[in-house]
């Protein structure tokens, strides 16, 4: 019986290759020896070596028998699964692969409208029918945090015929809502909890200090991002999964379907290493991260118009936990945008952060981060204030957000309707066939399906205004945008 200390993927590739094997199968640079090579010396012979194809002796992700199969039995086991299944089609295939798992078209899910777009698009082709909660604001930060156990049960009270609800757990920002009693509310309509764990619930899975992730929490799925903050490769994840209101089958067969057949052997092998390194090191390293960033969040606070929320954002039934290596930055008293803050510390200490919004810095620390990276990011962050402290000012947020347009169509009815092109600015009142976020996160401003709103407009226009990233819209100038072709009655 195999242990957690071994790695029957990455151990199987290793022997594979130790056994100089001729290839006359694709893919067809041969280890590296049919490509330009600056590249081939660049990445490394070892690197390319892995980089195999579903032979037989290496077995095959759509139909596992032996050693990825022997892997994600080691992955469940380690996640607290029943069933854990790799994706090399990043958490956004796993997220598909949840709804589109459970749900039928015509079915209602429950989702956070701050959902990720992986979430509208998997609505689109299963079609599913969203129904939404708004996530609670945060008027200080003027960020959302998660959904509420009584915004749940009040959402299953209005649609008791709904056939799953889907959580963010934690959010983007690191905040957790009460999972547990999200749960248990949903399970005594015998639905199931898809969790959406994109940004935290692999590493919180290790950790006393963290908050529980979606299968200590009695979660049925849970799409997670091994490698967001578990240190495999990215566009590696897993999708966890519990047995009782969920066919496994039936999810292995999704996923089958979103995946490629020529799946990257070098993303599956990186898996199953981020597995053991976790379980055997998860511990004393996530010690020493959360350390780390109690001591930037500590110093950060001291720098006078910053703010760096921790603990104190606790108390309220969305803010149930935290992730403490995730480091809000508030810049908003600075007189500056975050996404200025971000330009100015990419163009000045080419320090890159996961992302900014009208008011906010997004910091993650994982183990890869140490004490000197701290004290480097906190020495370009006091030049930042030193440099726009002149136009510092103490600025009221108003945390606003559209109100959730009306769904007049389902979204998978109008990405395929007939459209006519229409200016944006003249598009209120009109049904959108196209959807348009605040990306990252990736947030939705409207859906396809959704009956555009002035207040919509203006919200675009704010972000554009502030040179934050909306996107989503075919014309990238975000001029144009399809609409439902409406037609005129016969006289």
């Amino acid at each position: 019986m195999l242990t957690q200390n071994e790695t029957p993927l990455f151990s199987g590739l290793k022997a594979h290759i130790e056994k100089n094997p001729r290839a006359f199968h694709i893919p067809g640079h041969k280890q590296g020896k049919g490509m330009d090579p600056k590249f081939r010396k660049f990445l490394g012979e070892n690197t390319l070596s892995l980089d195999l194809i579903n032979i037989e002796p290496l077995d095959d992700l759509h139909h596992p028998r032996h050693i990825i199969k022997e892997a994600q039995e080691l992955a469940a086991e380690a996640f607290g699964a029943d069933h854990t299944y790799f994706s090399v089609q990043g958490t956004s295939g796993a997220i598909m692969t949840m709804i589109m798992s459970v749900c039928l078209p015509g079915d209602k899910i429950i989702v956070p409208r701050n959902i990720h777009k992986s979430v509208s698009s998997a609505i689109i082709f299963s079609g599913a029918v969203p129904i939404f909660i708004h996530p609670e604001l945060d008027h200080k930060l003027g960020i959302s945090h998660g959904i509420t156990p009584n915004a749940v049960q009040n959402a299953l009270e209005a649609h008791p015929d709904a056939k799953a609800v889907l959580v963010i757990n934690p959010t983007y920002f690191g905040i957790a809502a009460d999972l547990k009693k999200i749960v248990e509310i949903v399970h005594q309509y015998q639905i199931p909890v898809l969790v959406d764990e994109a940004h935290g619930g692999v590493h919180i899975h290790f950790h006393e200090r963290l908050p529980l992730s979606a299968m200590q929490a009695g979660a049925d799925m849970a799409a997670t991002s091994v490698h967001k903050l578990g240190g495999s490769l990215t566009q590696s994840s897993v999708l966890n999964v519990k047995d009782g209101l969920i066919n496994h089958e039936r999810v292995q067969t999704v996923m089958s379907m979103l995946t490629t057949t020529s799946t990257s052997y070098i993303l599956l092998a990186s898996l199953d290493i981020a597995r053991r390194y976790l379980v055997q090191n998860g511990m004393s390293l996530l010690s020493e991260t959360i350390e780390n960033a109690r001591y930037l969040r500590k110093e950060i606070n001291k720098i006078p118009t910053l703010y760096c929320p921790g603990s104190d954002l606790l108390g309220t039934e969305a803010t149930f936990d935290y992730d403490p290596t995730k480091i809000i930055i508030s810049v908003k008293n600075l007189g500056i945008t975050g996404h200025e803050a971000e330009i100015w510390l990419r163009l000045n200490y080419q320090i890159e952060v996961e992302l900014s919004d009208m008011y906010n810095l997004l910091c993650i620390i994982t183990p890869a981060d140490n004490l000197e990276d701290m004290k480097y990011l906190l020495s370009a962050l006091n030049h930042l204030v030193d440099t726009h402290y002149s136009s510092a000012n103490d600025t009221t947020v108003k945390a606003q957000v559209p109100d959730i347009p009306i769904l007049a169509v389902s979204p998978r009815e109008a990405f395929y309707a007939e459209y006519e092109v229409i200016p944006l600015k003249n598009s209120a009142g009109r049904i959108s066939a196209e959807s348009i976020m605040i990306y990252p996160p990736g947030i939705p401003i409207f859906i396809p399906g959704e009956i555009i709103s002035e207040e919509n407009l203006q919200y675009i226009y704010h972000n554009l205004q502030s040179n934050l990233p909306v996107q989503g819209l075919q014309d990238e100038s975000l001029q144009m945008i399809r609409v439902l072709k409406e037609h005129k009655a016969f006289k």
